[in-house]
Formats: structure tokens, sequence, C-alpha cells
């Protein structure tokens, strides 16, 4: 089973007051087929069909015909089709469902225009699982002016929603995983607004891990390959003039370096520190091997010009 479907399932199954129902119903006719003589309403979601089937018979007495087929898609669900010819007519009118948008008295206060939304992601909204790569949140709908006033919509929640035309429709999507949260406890889909967060906050988690594992090793490798460009330098000198051409801090420095070829800046403080007594800083033992890879650079530029 989807996420979207679980999503649809959940919802379904909500009860809300008579304003709010209307406000559902709307969203999910509009995004239906009005014929002539019929509303027809397609559906993949059992679930869906007998919240669409009681809505209608809650508001309006009408009893809608039912058709249920297979489906012609890889999956072959079963695909659930409700009819409706009594009281089309009204049923239209009081929904706007030939209006571009709705007027405002089905999105006039919060709670119906969360019913709203809630009607719009019944009828063709789709939401990624939180487990897949990219989080992802989406409806469908064939007018712009309608697309632009449903994106107008769900940014009056700050949930950052854009509109993009594919084909001869025109999607308004979700991205951020936040912002799609938000939506899920808008509709009121509580257990799997808990699923998503759960998710969320493990791939966060695994995520910020990752980095900092990441970071943690580019860092050794820093630290490795100065490491190893040190000894290179006092090698060099040590065969081409003897360390003897150092100081005596220097020196130091260069004995414990080639003893200790793998640690860190602070971790050859510590140690020389600690075994002269001589309290030397990170900051200390760089300016020393600045100076050693000086001598180093020097060596190598005359051996270069005397060749």
């Amino acid at each position: 089973m989807s996420f979207t479907t679980t999503v649809k399932n959940e919802v379904s199954k909500l009860f809300f007051e008579k304003i709010e129902d209307m406000a559902e119903l709307s969203a999910f006719l509009k995004n239906s087929s009005i014929q002539e003589e019929t509303i027809k309403i397609t559906t993949e979601n059992a679930s869906v069909a007998r919240r669409i089937f009681h809505l209608l018979k809650d508001l309006y007495s009408v009893i809608a015909r039912i058709t249920v087929r297979q489906g012609y898609n890889y999956h072959k669900n079963y695909v659930y089709i409700l009819e409706v010819t009594k009281n089309k007519e009204e049923i239209v009118k009081d929904l706007c469902l030939e209006e571009e948008v709705p007027k405002e008295y089905l999105v006039d206060d919060d709670t119906s225009k969360r019913a709203y939304l809630r009607g719009l992601f019944l009828a063709c909204g789709s939401v990624n699982d939180p487990k897949k790569s990219r989080y992802h949140l989406e409806f469908f709908v064939v007018s712009l002016e309608y697309a632009k006033f449903l994106s107008r919509l769900l940014n009056e929640y700050g949930l950052n929603s854009k509109i993009l035309k594919r084909e001869n429709r025109y999607m308004i999507y979700v991205k951020e995983a936040e912002k799609i949260g938000d939506f899920l406890r808008m509709i009121g889909a509580i257990q799997s607004l808990f699923y998503f967060e759960d998710i969320r906050i493990y791939r966060d988690h695994k995520n910020m891990t990752n980095r900092l594992n990441n970071c943690e090793q580019a860092n050794v490798d820093k630290i490795v390959e100065t490491a190893m460009n040190q000894v290179k330098d006092i090698e060099y000198i040590e065969e081409h003039a003897g360390l003897d051409l150092l100081d005596e801090k220097e020196r130091i420095v260069a004995v414990y370096r080639m003893k200790y070829k793998e640690a860190s800046l602070l971790e050859l403080s510590e140690i020389i520190s600690m075994e002269t007594s001589e309290k030397i800083t990170k900051s200390g033992i760089y300016h020393r091997f600045r100076k050693i890879k000086e001598m180093a650079n020097r060596l190598r530029k005359k051996e270069k010009e005397m060749s």
C-alpha cells in the first residue's frame, strides 16, 4: 500500500461539521467530471468512494450510482465510479463546481480552508513515502487560474507551494519535508504525520551522522597528508644538508615528527610538552614546521639551480 493511500484511508474516516463537509465535497467534485446531466466521480480508493457516497447522501439526500471495474494499469487496481444525476444542478450551484474558483462562503474561515484542501488531496493529491529519496507533495488540476488559487490557499499556511505546467495540466507541488508534515497535520492525518515525522527525523539524523563522519574522515586525511609532507621535508633536509642546519627548536620538532609520523599537530604538541617538560602549543609546532618547509624549499631550489 502506498503512503498516499494510507493518508487517504485515514482522512476519509474522519468526521467533521456540515460546513466543513461542504468545502471538502466542493474540492473533490471540482476535480471530478461535470457532464451535462451527470456528475461522474472516479477513484481507486474504496474508502474515499465510501466517503463521497456518504457526503452526497448526508448533504443532498442523493444516492449515487456505484460501478466497480478492474483498472487497466499495471497493478490492475479496482476503479470505483460514482454517478450523480439527482439534484445535479443544485449540487453544481451550491458547491461552485462551474466557477473557476470557489466562492468565498466555501473557504471563508480556517476550518473551511483546511477542509477544502483535504477534499483536494482526496481527489487529486499524492505524497511520496518519506522512506524514498525525496520529499514531494503534489496536486494535478486542469486550470491555471484554479492552480493559482490553490497555491495561494496552500501558501496562506506557509507551505511554499509552486506551480508547474505538465502537458495539458498544472501541478501544484510542495518539496520541503517540514511543510509536507504541516499539510498532513492540517488535513487531520495525524497517524500518517507521526509515521512521516519518525522517518524524517531518522533520515535527518542519519544524514547528519554521515556528514559528520565524512567531515571527520576528511580531517583525518588532511592531518595524514600534512604529516607526510612534513616527513618528506625533514628527510630532504637530512639527506642534503643534515638536521644540524636547523636550530635547536626546529630540530626537536623534526625528531619528534619522524618518531610520530601520523600524529596531529595537537597530539605532537602534547607529546613534546610531556616528554621534554617544555610547554609548546599547536600554533608553536605549526610555526616551526613552516620554517622547516621553507628550509627544505630553499634546498630544493638550490639543487635545481645547480643541476
